[in-house]
């Protein structure tokens, strides 16, 4: 159980960071998209299952993204920059 609130914190986190920067322009190429981490209803972009952002089902769908700096992904539990069926 332990894991699983460390992925919620850490998605969490990452979502409130990225919402908060608004990246655009040259920062938006600095970003990665980061699958498997997601709050359900917190996603970035449609996903197979789903029509728009904010409508992903689950926690921590696997082809649900996030936008997060580059290199973050990887250092997130659970976290992947390719979609994994959920």
């Amino acid at each position: 159980m332990k894991s699983t609130e460390t992925l919620t914190l850490a998605a969490a986190a990452m979502a409130a960071a990225v919402a908060l920067s608004a990246p655009t322009g040259a920062a938006a190429a600095d970003m990665e998209k980061c699958y498997g981490v997601v709050k359900a209803g917190q996603n970035d972009c449609a996903t197979a299952s789903s029509s728009c952002a904010g409508t992903s089902k689950v926690d921590g769908q696997g082809d649900a993204f996030i936008a997060v700096p580059a290199g973050t992904c990887d250092k997130l539990v659970g976290g992947s920059t390719e979609p994994k069926s959920s």
